[in-house]
Parts: C-alpha cells; sequence; structure tokens
C-alpha cells in the first residue's frame, strides 16, 4: 500500500495489515481503493490501494545520508544502463574507479550492465571513452519508495512523480 502524507506526497509503502491498522485506529483514510475486498468475523471493507495520513508528518529528507543499495542506485537510474541504455544483467559502477580516488557516494555510482562495466574496467571515463548519459547525483525521496515496490500499481501513478522510468520494472 502506499502512504501518502497529509499533504498527499508519498512518503512510504507498507502493508495491507499495517494500513487496514491505520485504518481502523483512524490515522489515515483510504484514498484509492483496491479491487479485492478484506473480512473479518464481524465485519467487511474494501481492500485499500493508497491510504493518506489525517495528520502530517515530518519526513526527514537526509538521502545523502541513507544507505546506497544496488536497488537503490538502479532506480535512481530507471533500472537502465547508464553508458548503453540495457536493462538486463545490471550491476554498480563507480564512474570513477576507486582505485583512482572516487569515492562510494551518490556522485559517483550509476547503474551499469555487466559488459558495460567490464569494458570500461577500472578506467576514467575519458580514458574507456565512456561517459554516463546522466550525470549521477543523490536521489530524491521518492526513489525509495520505488526500492520498496519495484513494480508499480497503476493506482498509484497519479500520486508518483517520474513513474515512466521506473514503473513496471525489475
Amino acid at each position: 500500500m502506499l502512504v501518502l502524507n497529509a499533504t498527499y506526497e508519498p512518503i512510504n509503502v507498507c502493508t495491507v495489515r499495517r494500513a487496514v491498522v491505520l485504518l481502523l485506529k483512524c490515522k489515515a483514510e483510504v484514498i484509492e481503493a483496491g479491487d479485492r475486498v478484506l473480512h473479518s468475523e464481524s465485519s467487511t471493507m474494501t481492500r485499500p490501494a493508497v491510504i493518506r495520513l489525517t495528520h502530517y508528518v515530518r519526513v526527514p529528507r537526509d538521502t545523502h545520508r541513507r544507505k546506497i543499495t544496488r536497488r537503490a542506485v538502479f532506480a535512481r537510474d530507471g533500472w537502465e544502463c547508464q553508458y548503453c541504455g540495457s536493462r538486463s544483467n545490471l550491476t554498480v559502477d563507480h564512474v570513477i574507479p576507486r582505485s583512482k580516488g572516487g569515492s562510494s557516494d551518490w556522485t559517483n555510482i550509476v547503474a551499469s550492465c555487466a559488459p558495460c562495466n567490464r569494458r570500461k574496467s577500472d578506467h576514467l571515463p575519458a580514458q574507456a571513452n565512456m561517459h554516463p548519459r546522466r550525470v549521477p547525483r543523490e536521489p530524491s525521496p521518492h526513489v525509495f519508495i520505488h526500492v520498496a515496490s519495484p513494480r508499480i500499481p497503476a493506482s498509484w501513478r497519479p500520486w508518483l512523480p517520474d513513474v515512466a522510468g521506473y514503473a513496471d520494472a525489475a
């Protein structure tokens, strides 16, 4: 389930169970209903697809300090190689190799397919004549929603920015 803040800003993904608890405690409301129905002993409710919190929750914007994971790099780069555009056999590459003084931060790591990564090897971009299509940067907070759920349901699309690059990619 996609969780929206009180301002309709996407902030998280949660389980159906967690979403139902938030709804029953009146801490959230259903924005988009799913196509299934949930049953309990004494009640029935439509399964939520998107919920909105009733009170604003402050969300820290410290993406530069978030742990860099392969899935987060892939999501930030649209699940495609930044050198050739391939969507298969992805790995990560340091644009400036660590052996040449490159850092392991968001601004130096990109998604790369294995053949491009082997071809670039331990060379600088100019030496290998391989430059990333987009300059690597810190991801927006929305990228972490795509990390939590790489397959984006249609009901979430109106609420998420830049869905085209991430939709239905794995």
